[in-house]
């Protein structure tokens, strides 16, 4: 076997493998989350880094974050963090407000 050994194992119990493969099974499950679920069972399943990230489509270095996460986190850690950005300058109800008013 070529290359460097991976120093990010994952292992899951039962419990969290069919939490993760209920994810994959939903349709309404949101693209990202089933990719990284995916990815996580795959790894688990003794896969490489880089034919997982073939396999879900995300680049190498996602899936060792992810599975960074998910080592430290658990299932938690695979959903997305909170986002920086301004706040919104107008709220949606303040606009529907206006078009009732004929403002």
């Amino acid at each position: 076997m070529q290359g460097r050994r991976a120093a990010i194992h994952i292992e899951m119990d039962d419990h969290t493998r069919a939490t993760l493969t209920g994810w994959l099974r939903k349709q309404k499950t949101p693209v990202g989350l089933a990719k990284r679920a995916r990815a996580m069972v795959l790894l688990a399943d003794g896969a490489s880094f880089a034919a997982t990230a073939r396999q879900v489509e995300l680049r190498e270095r996602h899936v060792r974050k992810w599975a960074r996460r998910f080592a430290m986190q658990g299932i938690d850690g695979l959903s997305d963090k909170k986002r920086p950005g301004r706040q919104p300058v107008f709220s949606p109800c303040g606009r529907v407000g206006r078009r009732q008013t004929g403002l």
